[in-house]
């Protein structure tokens, strides 16, 4: 008992609560399960009747409740529920009445909650698309119309939404079904029906369903409805829809003239009629649809809005190739502008765009000057000195029909218009331009593209109106090079050229750019004198600069595919590379050039070719740096150019290892030029690492002689002075010089004096006794190479002898006696092997 007043407790909550707004639609039939199956749970054997009642009420608004929600599967327990108990109820009074009186009352007190439990169920199986128990419970529920008339109206119109809901499915044939009922049922009792608005509402539904169903098939039924539905209501929608089905159907004209008199005197708006008469001559009636076209003015006399059906007879004049006709109607409307019988601004702004599409047609078809002759109608709306953007545009259209006609007078006078009305337009600025192309006049046209170029970096908000999209500025730049170059004007194709590269947004586009950018500015460069190349060939670098940015860039570009980069990575990287061979008289230009023939071909897929391309490309770069490092004035320029050598040289031998495992590299002097390169940097920049460097070199089996005696030149060369390493280095290459099965006095004799000078400085007396041993051994060395040949320059025997003989003096001087006699007599034993000079220092 208790659980029992608690269900009813929250039942009668939740209506309350519902009603004050203060739970939705879902809470509430969740609230009403909950007290619903609490109610089933209490349920007697033998329940008494008003348990009963309560029983169905809940469970059918319960049911209805999961339906109103979209969750019929929800529903149908409740509704089963609440169906059961209707039979209990049923069973339970007639128990307690044997009279015939008494039963009837019970049936029908019983059979309004049935037919309540029907329609739900009804609702309920058709949305879950089962359409063979929707109709049972709907013809069920018909049955029992005759005892409940006033249901008739609540019938009819629940098959009549399920006639909506299937047809806006396009399931045809269920809606005709449905619709049919609808209007079948709202006949059956006259005094409760739906009323004749709705049921010519239902057939007119019907006919536009046998109408999209099949026409062809379903044309006579669909006729058949809709007549049905004017004779209950005479509608403008039903007017209409007859006479698309009599046009579907191929009626004589003399059939629609009928259809359209049945609505003579039927109350329709402007646009309704306008509606109907485009529809008739969309479907060829051009008789029938200029006449009734002819009599709507009638009709509407006093409405502003006349101007709208001119317009309609204009536009379909025009679709009918009846041109001349048109022209009339339209001098008319130009002659009623001017004598008090404006059109409204809608129509006219509608009139516009009928006169510019007119134009634009006939600009596309080349005949210029018609399309002057529909632009000038449109002129004639415009009062003079206006000023409008639109009007701006107009004269901006006419100036082009001008150019190509020639007549660049009136070309200059319609642009110079456009000017007035909307100067900041890049539109306008695009007019400026092609006449000045055409008048050849580089400055100003140069000065358009300029101004062209910023408008399009930011377009002025008025310029909205004319659709102008982010992509217009590079349209109409695009355009303009074009133009340029069909012209032969080179130099403000660069121009235009130089600003949509740096505008466009599509891959494809800007590279094509850059790449006739690049063409057009070579050919200028090859042109001109020296003097002059210099700026140019700067724009070059900019070019390629930017192309590499772009293809950096590229990567989140969808529309651009990984080959389309690679193909263009590779054209731009040979470019680079021809031009930095090309410029070899410009050191830094062609170092750039090189440094940029590198970077782009990062984009390029690392092949040995390419390998080799960056390889080279790398240590160009690195030998003009140091070149340039040794003409610099200022120890921070060479720091500078050593410094960037370095980063050369050390990207370079990562790809020389890759490169290596490519492939057999014996001949190639790429390990020994990056020795060398590294060696003069590091010295130079004062590097502590030098000597580290150093150590490998010394380890190496396969140096060659010339390598160590370029080391020792540069180890001395200044700003490096490092006289530890230049000595070790001229040691190893005489040493590997000794070791030679024949030696080379002549280059010998050269190492040994650079030697001897490094060891030996001039000019010094007070010299260790381990260094000047070690310098006699040098000595040494040379007699053994003179003594056993002829080939040994004599002037550096001569300058062996000196230097013995000197060091002997300075001994002397210092008291070393003993040294001193030794050194003299080495220097006596070079004598023996002078040649003609022998005699002369005997």
């Amino acid at each position: 008992l208790q659980v029992e007043e608690s269900a009813i407790s929250l039942w009668n909550w939740t209506v309350t609560k519902h009603m004050g707004a203060v739970i939705g639609d879902e809470q509430r039939a969740k609230l009403r399960f909950v007290a619903c199956r609490l109610i089933c749970l209490c349920e007697g054997s033998d329940p008494p009747e008003g348990t009963i009642r309560r029983q169905i009420l809940m469970s059918m608004k319960t049911g209805k409740g999961w339906l109103d929600i979209g969750k019929a599967g929800l529903a149908d327990g409740f509704l089963e529920n609440a169906m059961h108990s209707v039979e209990k109820l049923y069973a339970q009074l007639r128990k307690g009445s044997e009279d015939e009186t008494d039963i009837q009352v019970h049936r029908a007190d019983v059979e309004k909650s049935l037919f309540k439990v029907l329609s739900y169920q009804a609702e309920s199986v058709f949305a879950q698309g089962d359409f063979q128990k929707a109709m049972m419970c709907v013809q069920r529920c018909k049955d029992m119309l005759m005892k409940l008339p006033k249901e008739t109206c609540y019938l009819s119109i629940l098959c009549y939404n399920f006639g909506v809901e299937t047809y806006e499915r396009k399931r045809y044939e269920q809606s005709s079904f449905w619709l049919s009922q609808s209007y079948d049922i709202g006949k059956m009792d006259m005094k409760y029906s739906v009323g004749k608005e709705m049921q010519a509402k239902v057939l007119r539904l019907l006919a536009t369903t046998y109408f999209e169903w099949d026409c062809s098939l379903y044309l006579d039924k669909a006729l058949k409805a809709i007549n049905l539905a004017n004779q209950e209501n005479l509608h403008p929608a039903g007017f209409f829809l007859k006479v698309k089905i009599l046009l579907k159907s191929g009626a004589s004209d003399e059939d629609i003239n009928s259809a359209l008199a049945e609505f003579t005197h039927l109350e329709m708006s402007l646009d309704f009629c306008l509606n109907t008469a485009k529809l008739l001559l969309e479907h060829g009636r051009e008789s029938v649809g200029f006449d009734f076209l002819k009599s709507v003015p009638e009709r509407f006399e006093s409405s502003p809005d006349l101007g709208k059906i001119t317009l309609l007879h204009i536009e379909f004049l025009l679709q009918n190739k009846r041109e001349l006709l048109a022209k009339q109607k339209i001098e008319e409307v130009i002659i009623g502008h001017y004598t008090g019988k404006q059109l409204l601004p809608e129509a006219l702004n509608q009139l516009h765009i009928i006169l510019w599409d007119r134009a634009a047609k006939h600009y596309e078809e080349k005949s210029y000057s018609e399309a002057l002759h529909w632009y000038n109608y449109s002129v004639s709306f415009y009062t003079p000195g206006q000023i409008d953007q639109n009007l701006a545009k107009l004269q901006r259209n006419m100036a082009s029909c001008y150019l190509h006609l020639k007549q660049v007078d009136k070309a200059k006078e319609a642009v110079k218009q456009a000017e007035r009305c909307d100067p900041n337009s890049i539109f306008t600025k695009f007019s400026v331009y092609k006449i000045a192309v055409m008048e050849k006049d580089t400055d100003k046209a140069v000065e358009a593209v300029i101004e062209m170029g910023k408008l399009a970096e930011k377009p002025s908000e008025h310029e909205d109106k004319l659709r102008v999209d982010k992509n217009t500025g590079s349209n109409l730049l695009s355009l303009a090079a074009q133009i340029a170059l069909e012209n032969d004007q080179q130099i403000v194709a660069i121009k235009a050229l130089e600003y949509l590269s740096e505008h466009l947004q599509d891959c494809r586009q800007l590279f094509a750019a850059l790449k006739c950018l690049v063409r057009l500015m070579l050919a200028k460069v090859m042109a001109e004198n020296a003097e002059k190349r210099d700026e140019d060939i700067n724009s070059i670098l900019t070019y390629l600069n930017l192309t590499h940015k772009k293809l950096a860039e590229s990567f989140t570009e969808q529309n651009f595919t990984g080959d389309m980069r690679i193909l263009e990575a590779h054209w731009f990287r040979k470019v680079a590379w021809n031009l930095a061979v090309q410029f070899k008289d410009s050191p830094e230009k062609m170092r750039d050039f090189f440094v940029l023939s590198f970077k782009l071909s990062q984009f390029c897929p690392s092949d040995k070719a390419v390998l080799i391309a960056q390889k080279t490309c790398l240590l160009m770069a690195a030998a003009i740096d140091l070149e340039l490092g040794r003409q610099q004035a200022t120890p921070s320029e060479q720091t500078e150019v050593f410094s960037q050598a370095l980063q050369h040289l050390q990207t370079c031998k990562e790809i020389w290892k890759v490169l290596k495992l490519t492939g057999d590299f014996a001949k190639d002097p790429t390990d020994t030029l990056l020795l060398l390169y590294e060696f003069e940097a590091r010295s130079k920049l004062n590097d502590p690492t030098l000597h580290n460097l150093m150590e490998s070199v010394w380890e190496q089996p396969q140096i060659e002689i010339k390598t160590l005696e370029i080391i020792a030149s540069l180890a001395m060369e200044p700003p490096a002075r490092y006289p530890v390493l230049c000595k070790k280095a001229l040691k190893s290459a005489v040493n590997l010089h000794r070791k030679q099965a024949v030696i080379d006095a002549v280059k010998f004799s050269k190492c040994l004096h650079s030697l001897i000078n490094i060891s030996l400085p001039t000019g010094l007396t007070d010299l260790d006794t381990c260094v000047l041993q070690e310098v006699w051994d040098y000595f040494e060395d040379a007699l053994s190479v003179v003594s056993s040949t002829d080939a040994y320059p004599e002037m550096e025997i001569l300058w062996l002898m000196t230097r013995a003989w000197n060091t002997g003096i300075f001994q002397y001087t210092v008291g070393k006696y003993k040294e001193a006699e030794q050194w003299c007599g080495l220097g006596m034993r070079f004598l023996n092997h002078l040649g003609s000079l022998k005699k002369s220092y005997e």
